[in-house]
């Protein structure tokens, strides 16, 4: 049976023809009552008539560190997105720790912190400033407000002098400081997209250090990535997606089968097959 979306208000190009929906390949039978930091259930959401996100399904376990990999434009950030109330979908719905985050989101966003790719900040203030502010409007009070911030610039070795504006960091730092905000309130649930991307080495160790203490603390990050080696080192679990669809989830040795993650993936996704077009003339 096939499943239908209304129509895109685009002419003449037909909509998409839409599979039955498969759910991907569960490793290990998920345990009866265990509530899921995030659970996907048939998630489709359309641009255009293009389909980025095809009838998902994804679970994510409470307090483990969760690395979502995928080829560029697999949905990645589309799934993220949506997951962190970020984009509505077209289709389906998503729990985070068993909340709706379309019915309830307030009560869903609550327990989140969210690390967006390319996420705007406030260039004119301090990092102390910055976390300072954002951890009041979202209900800290003051004196708990700065000591958390402060507690977090240590941490991400950051500066604490108000004079440094955040217009001055280096990608590295903008990073930190991003992680810091989507921290300082404490959240069961951190998602973050592509952490580190154009990070040094020192910035990216500094970021990992602090992301492993928070689940050792009892927290859970999802992150995506497009460096299987970082996500084989970090993740207790993964899942692999491509052209909108979860391909296999599970922890990072089940999913890896046996194989570095890297010849997995991309035996997953195809990327073994022989590419088209002659090269020859290159070096002549």
């Amino acid at each position: 049976m096939e499943h239908e979306l209304p129509k895109p208000n685009l002419k003449p190009n037909p909509k998409p023809k839409l599979d039955s929906p498969e759910k991907p390949e569960r490793l290990v039978p998920e345990p009866a009552g265990i509530v899921n930091a995030i659970d996907a259930q048939d998630v489709v959401k359309l641009y255009g008539n293009n389909l980025a996100l095809d009838h998902l399904y994804l679970q994510i376990p409470a307090g483990s560190f969760f690395g979502l990999v995928g080829p560029n434009g697999a949905g990645k950030s589309t799934f993220l997105s949506i997951a962190t109330g970020l984009l509505e979908p077209d289709r389906g719905t998503v729990f985070i720790n068993g909340i709706s985050m379309w019915d309830e989101p307030v009560a869903a966003k609550a327990a989140l912190g969210v690390l967006p790719d390319g996420m705007h900040m406030f260039d004119r203030l301090s990092g102390i400033e910055h976390l300072t502010f954002v951890a009041q409007l979202r209900g800290l009070d003051k004196q708990t407000a700065i000591q958390r911030s402060r507690s977090l610039l240590q941490a991400f070795e950051l500066p604490l002098d108000k004079k440094k504006t955040i217009s001055e960091y280096s990608t590295g730092m903008r990073k930190k400081i991003g992680l810091a905000l989507a921290l300082v309130t404490s959240p069961r649930l951190v998602v973050l997209d592509e952490p580190f991307e154009a990070v040094d080495p020192v910035s990216a160790n500094t970021l990992q250090q602090v992301l492993k203490e928070y689940v050792k603390l009892g927290g859970t990050v999802v992150l995506s990535s497009h460096v299987m080696a970082t996500v084989e080192s970090l993740c207790t679990h993964v899942a692999v997606i491509n052209q909108g669809r979860i391909l296999v989830s599970g922890t990072t040795e089940e999913v890896a089968a046996g194989q570095d993650l890297n010849s997995r993936f991309l035996q997953l996704v195809g990327g073994h097959q022989q590419r088209e077009g002659d090269l020859s003339w290159l070096g002549r």
